[in-house]
């Protein structure tokens, strides 16, 4: 398995990361096959977050965690920030969040506590204060957030002394607007539009790890793009690709992530170990720029 260092933190994870928000459907038995298989492919890094099946996926984490794994030899993050209609960014939610996180997952620390999605109410600093209290107390090793802008980054490092050192945030072949942006400057398509505050190209120059999420889906949830009808070129163009290296159709739609030099980390959330084994695949594929490009294109993007 590949492996990176997330942001400058000095820690180093693996290319791909489980996502855990569908752990809560298993059983302490499934989920202990579904971490063991994980561990045994190089993916140590597991991501949760306190709304995932609320709680019940991290306590089921805990239960299914195998006994003779070491805590120092994976990577546990979560997540905090939304709540039942609203988000919050407060010092006193920040903390709780953190704390019972800690508590489900039977753990004395996080390696990577992230904000979840932006807080229209948020004062940086109760963000900072509560961070500062995380860190010190030895809760949370590192900090970073997700689905954020590249200003609403620099509002938060105004105020921490913690660098944020990841970003998580939606990316797939269908979903590529963080590239297509920087691939349109200076005309007047909707590809050119600036919706994040050019967070690929901020994330590179302030080494802030992009996490990928949600790598094979199209839309917001709308469905999986791998196998679907309604992307035939993109199905065939996975397919000839697929062939040639030996891989899944799924494992050449990371690795299409892979390629990309800003050396981001994709989230997986599968929960079927087969499944896993064969996306992981993925960080053996090195793709040409031809059949990047030609991947893009096949997803709907037209090249100027």
């Amino acid at each position: 398995m590949k492996k990176m260092e997330l942001g400058k933190s000095g820690l180093e994870v693996p290319a791909i990361a489980l996502g855990c928000m569908s752990m809560n459907k298993l059983t302490k038995a499934e989920a202990e096959r579904v971490i063991s298989n994980s561990i045994e492919h190089g993916v140590n890094f597991f991501d949760h977050a306190d709304i995932y099946g609320k709680g019940k996926s991290e306590e089921i984490f805990a239960e299914g965690l195998p006994r003779e794994v070491r805590r120092e030899d994976i990577i546990i993050q979560s997540k905090t920030g939304i709540r039942n209609g609203y988000y919050d960014f407060s010092k006193q939610h920040i903390i709780k969040s953190a704390e019972e996180s800690l508590q489900r997952l039977n753990t004395d620390y996080l390696d990577v506590f992230l904000l979840h999605r932006p807080d229209a109410l948020m004062e940086p600093e109760e963000v900072a204060e509560a961070f500062s209290a995380l860190h010190e107390s030895g809760k949370v090793r590192f900090f970073g957030v997700s689905n954020h802008n590249s200003m609403q980054i620099k509002l938060l490092e105004k105020y921490l002394k913690q660098p944020i050192i990841t970003n998580q945030l939606q990316l797939s072949l269908t979903n590529s607007g963080l590239m297509n942006q920087g691939l349109f400057v200076n005309t007047n398509f909707e590809q050119a539009s600036d919706r994040d505050g050019s967070i690929l190209d901020y994330s590179r120059l302030n080494d802030i790890t992009i996490q990928a999420w949600s790598p094979f889906r199209h839309g917001f949830f709308d469905g999986l793009f791998v196998d679907s009808d309604d992307y035939p070129e993109l199905n065939a163009e996975l397919q000839q690709l697929a062939d040639k290296y030996d891989v899944s159709k799924s494992a050449i739609a990371v690795a299409w992530i892979l390629r990309h030099p800003a050396n981001i980390l994709t989230i997986i959330g599968t929960m079927t170990p087969i499944r896993l084994t064969n996306i992981v695949k993925a960080s053996e594929v090195d793709l040409t720029r031809q059949e990047w490009y030609g991947l893009w294109q096949a997803a709907g993007n037209k090249l100027l």
